[in-house]
C-alpha cells in the first residue's frame, strides 16, 4: 500500500476547475479527484466550490458522505 501525498489548503485552492485542469475537493482530511463528474464541471457543484474543503459545507447537504465512494482519493489535506 503506498502512502498518499499531503496537500495545504493552498495547493488544494489551485484544482478549482478554473487555475489548473483537476477539480478537486476534499472532506474529513482527504482529498478526493471530481474531475470525471459531470456534476462538478467547471469546478462549481450548486452552491459548492472545487479546491476547497467541504466537511462543514456537507452538513447542510441532501446527501452523505457516500458520494465521495465514487471518486478516488488522490491525496490528504495537511
Amino acid at each position: 500500500m503506498s502512502v498518499l501525498p499531503s496537500y495545504t489548503k493552498s495547493q488544494l485552492a489551485l484544482r478549482n476547475g478554473q487555475d489548473k485542469p483537476e477539480i478537486w475537493v476534499a472532506f474529513e482530511g482527504r482529498i478526493y479527484d471530481v474531475s470525471t463528474s459531470k456534476l462538478w464541471r467547471k469546478g462549481k457543484h450548486y452552491e459548492h466550490w472545487a479546491g476547497q474543503d467541504l466537511t462543514d459545507e456537507l452538513k447542510d447537504a441532501p446527501h452523505s458522505q457516500q458520494v465521495f465512494e465514487k471518486f478516488s482519493v488522490i491525496g490528504l489535506l495537511k
